[in-house]
């Protein structure tokens, strides 16, 4: 659990910062890959990162602005990073503005459960951490390649001079 603003900022920023260089990596194409037909797509897994972040701080008492056209995903990937762009930088700017460290141990309700202020910022980076993870899979079954997080990708083995570890 963070004991800082700036704990959470760093973390997140980094966090943030994997789950960017997995939207830029999307392509219009790519977005329409299912997971089934009872489930969400590529696009929609990608849209919904962009557009619960903000409803997630919402509720956790930071005002930030909501995604506009929430409901409908883009045709465009790269209106979907563009878009997440945008809002990692607002979450941090807002945490900041609005939460202190000593705030982050104020005790409030989150989606039914009571927890302290700094558990809820673990939650949202939790959160887009799962969702990069199935996008990740689904861009596989695309045919994209797959940026490495915390470490190389298959693809990226031989760019540092390696090779990909053996099946």
């Amino acid at each position: 659990m963070f004991t800082s603003i700036n704990e959470f900022s760093q973390e997140w920023n980094q966090e943030a910062a994997s789950t960017q260089k997995v939207l830029d990596a999307l392509t219009d194409e790519s977005l329409q890959q299912p997971v089934s037909t009872e489930d969400r797509t590529l696009g929609r897994i990608a849209w919904h990162i962009v557009t619960s972040t903000p409803g997630m701080v919402n509720e956790f008492g930071i005002t930030i602005t909501n995604v506009e056209n929430a409901d409908s995903t883009p045709a465009s990937a790269q209106d979907i990073a563009d878009t997440f762009r945008r809002v990692s930088a607002d979450v941090v700017e807002q945490v900041q503005n609005q939460w202190t460290d000593e705030s982050l141990q104020e005790m409030q309700n989150v989606f039914g459960m009571t927890m302290p202020k700094a558990a809820t910022l673990s939650l949202l980076i939790k959160h887009i951490i799962h969702h990069r993870g199935q996008m990740t899979v689904l861009m596989r079954q695309a045919g994209l390649p797959v940026p490495g997080i915390y470490g190389p990708s298959r693809e990226e083995w031989s760019q540092i001079g390696m090779e990909a570890p053996a099946l």
